[in-house]
């Protein structure tokens, strides 16, 4: 055997080394560069096509900037939450193990994360009922300015003097909010 053909066998034995055993599933190191290179390929392509239907698509259907921002959003989330439960289901995961975690993540949510999971909720509010859109110009509290990106956690506001604010997603559902558009 040559020094060549030694190189290709030490590379195969490290391709198929197992990193982690998940139950009857063992995790190689091929199937996590795969895992890890479709995840972020899952995010880039949703954000791309976010993009391109906010900026694009949408707008040929003379649909208000804000709507075509909540549509493209909400596209976004719903592909990346298909697309996660496909990676994982075709990785070999299994997904019924996970239903433990998944009950001690709610309770974790429910006690410790309850700020982000009440703004993230008060962003999918604003983006289906729509009380404040991109290009609106708002007033709440002492922050007057015009809303130029919604998310899912935070809105950023610009005020009259160029300065971005952050302001959490459930100010704007539990505040009164003046909507001067």
């Amino acid at each position: 055997m040559n020094s060549f053909e030694r190189v290709l066998q030490w590379l195969q034995n490290i391709w198929n080394t197992e990193i982690l055993k998940l139950g009857e599933t063992s995790l190689t190191f091929r199937s996590f560069v795969i895992f890890i290179v479709s995840i972020i390929l899952l995010f880039y392509l949703t954000a791309k096509l976010k993009k391109l239907l906010a900026l694009k698509i949408l707008p040929r259907y003379k649909i208000d900037t804000g709507v075509s921002q909540s549509i493209a959003t909400i596209v976004r989330y719903t592909l990346l939450i298909l697309g996660l439960y496909i990676i994982l289901q075709t990785s070999g995961i299994d997904l019924s193990a996970l239903g433990v975690l998944v009950g001690a993540l709610g309770v974790g949510i429910g006690f410790g994360l309850q700020n982000i999971t009440n703004n993230f909720i008060s962003g999918i509010i604003i983006l289906f009922e729509r009380p404040i859109k991109v290009g609106d110009r708002v007033e709440l509290d002492e922050i007057a300015g015009t809303v130029s990106i919604i998310s899912a956690r935070a809105t950023t506001v610009i005020t009259n003097d160029n300065i971005s604010v952050i302001v959490p997603n459930s100010d704007f559902i539990n505040q009164r909010v003046i909507n001067w558009s």
